[in-house]
């Protein structure tokens, strides 16, 4: 399973990020490979408005199984990310990418859809 993690780094350590599609990072950890990569999504920054789209297509690109954050993909963003089947998980606002994964692992994320 993969799992991708909206973060302000790129390890372990890395501060979640409450935003998903002006997030600095997608951090994926791939459970069989037992690998942690990572995306830099910076350029989306000065854009005024489709940040969430551009991250959402970032994320089908990456193919994750889950994907956990702060607090949720907007409108647009949401509504494409939930047609593509992938479980979405809030509530990890003020942990880092490590403590996300622990507490999803024990079901202490809320379920976005």
């Amino acid at each position: 399973m993969k799992i991708a993690f909206t973060a302000k780094g790129i390890d372990w350590d890395a501060q979640i990020d409450p935003r998903f599609g002006r997030t600095d990072y997608i951090v994926v950890y791939d459970e069989e490979a037992d690998t942690l990569t990572n995306t830099d999504n910076r350029e989306v920054e000065g854009i005024a408005h489709g940040a969430g789209p551009q991250t959402a297509q970032k994320l089908f690109d990456l193919a994750p199984d889950v994907l956990i954050t702060g607090n949720g993909p907007g409108g647009n963003a949401a509504a494409a990310l939930q047609k593509a089947k992938l479980k979405i998980f809030t509530g990890a606002g003020g942990m880092t990418v490590k403590e996300a994964f622990e507490a999803y692992k024990k079901g202490s994320l809320q379920d976005f859809s």
